[in-house]
C-alpha cells in the first residue's frame, strides 16, 4: 500500500467552512487513472486535483477528477491548486505559474492573497435548448422573473445562463427534475447558472448566482469558476464594444457557504482574455492509503 499525502482547501473565501471545498493531491506522480477517480469518489467532494511532477520550473500538470469523472477545466481546482503550492513552497508568489490541465495551459498570477488565471480557451456562445417560457417553468418562477433568452456559454465547461430579474427569484429558484430531462438533458450539457446584476462596487459589477447541475442528483455547487468565466465572456460579448470589464460574483449564499469570485473580460477587437481569481485557505490535511498499480501518471 501506498501513501498519498492530500490537502483540503475552500476556495474562493478566506474563511474556513465557507466557498467551495477542494482535494489537492501535490504529489500523486505515479498514481494510475483509476486510482485518481476511486480516490476521487472516496472522498466526494465536488472536485479533487492531483499534480504530477513538474515539468518545469513553475510548470505543474494536473488532473481534475469529479466522484464521477475527469474533468479537462474547472475553475476552483485551479484557485485552489494554486494556493496549495504556494503555501507548501513548490512555487514562488512572485514567480509564474502555468498548470497544465487536459484544456491546456492555465497561466496563474498572484496579487496580495488572489490567485488569478487565465482561461485556456476563449468562450464560445451559442443558443440554449431552453427558451424563457421553458426557463421559467423549469425554475418554478414568474413569467417576468427571467429576462431575456438563455444562452449556453464555455470556455472548456458549458453552461446554460440563465438571467432573472431580481434576488427574490433567484433565491426561490428550484429546477424541477421533469422539465430540465425534457429541455436540459438533451442538450448534452447538465448544467445550469442563474445570475442576477444588484449593483457596482468600485469599478466591478456585482453578481449574485447559483449553479445547479443534475450531476449528482440534482446537486447545486457553491462556487464555480468555470461557470463565472463562461458568464464573462458572454457578458463582456454582449456589451459589443472593447474595453476592460470586471465583476464580482457572489455565490453560495443560498448554500450558508458563501464565496467570492472575481471575473474579468479584456475585449480588444477579436483578441480576449478572460480572467479568474480568487482567495482560498487551507483547512486540514489527510493521508490515503492505496495499492500501487501500472503508473500512468498525473500528466
Amino acid at each position: 500500500m501506498r501513501n498519498h499525502e492530500y490537502h483540503l482547501l475552500d476556495v474562493f473565501t478566506d474563511r474556513a467552512f465557507t466557498g467551495n471545498p477542494l482535494a489537492v493531491f501535490p504529489r500523486a506522480e505515479g498514481m494510475t487513472s483509476d486510482t485518481m477517480q476511486a480516490i476521487a469518489n472516496e472522498l466526494n467532494l465536488s472536485e479533487t486535483v492531483f499534480v504530477g511532477e513538474p515539468i518545469a520550473p513553475g510548470r505543474y500538470p494536473i488532473r481534475i477528477f469529479t466522484p464521477a469523472r475527469e474533468l479537462p477545466f474547472a475553475g476552483h481546482p485551479t484557485v485552489g491548486t494554486a494556493h496549495l503550492l504556494a503555501e507548501l513552497g513548490m512555487v514562488k508568489r512572485d514567480s509564474p505559474l502555468t498548470l497544465e490541465a487536459r484544456i491546456g495551459p492555465l497561466v496563474v498570477r498572484y496579487e496580495d492573497d488572489l490567485a488569478e488565471f487565465t482561461t485556456a480557451t476563449p468562450v464560445e456562445i451559442r443558443a440554449s435548448t431552453l427558451d424563457p417560457p421553458a426557463a421559467v417553468q423549469l425554475l418554478g418562477l414568474d413569467t417576468s422573473e427571467v429576462v431575456g433568452e438563455p444562452v449556453l456559454a464555455s470556455c472548456g465547461l458549458p453552461y446554460h445562463l440563465i438571467e432573472l430579474g431580481s434576488l427574490e427569484a433567484l433565491r426561490r429558484a428550484q429546477p424541477s427534475a421533469h422539465v430540465w430531462s425534457e429541455w436540459i438533458t438533451p442538450s448534452g450539457y447538465d448544467q445550469i447558472y442563474l445570475y442576477v446584476t444588484v449593483g457596482t462596487n468600485s469599478d466591478d459589477n456585482v453578481i449574485r448566482a447559483r449553479m445547479f447541475s443534475s450531476k449528482g442528483g440534482g446537486r447545486e455547487d457553491p462556487a464555480t469558476g468555470s461557470a463565472a468565466s463562461a458568464l464573462a465572456g458572454h457578458l463582456a460579448g454582449s456589451s459589443g464594444t472593447t474595453g476592460v470589464y470586471r465583476w464580482e460574483i457572489h455565490q453560495g449564499v443560498e448554500m450558508g457557504r458563501p464565496s467570492q469570485i472575481f471575473a474579468s473580460a479584456d475585449v480588444d477587437g477579436s483578441d480576449w482574455v478572460i480572467r479568474i481569481a480568487g482567495k482560498a485557505v487551507v483547512v486540514g490535511t489527510g493521508m490515503l492509503k492505496s495499492a500501487p498499480g501500472k503508473s500512468d501518471n498525473a500528466r
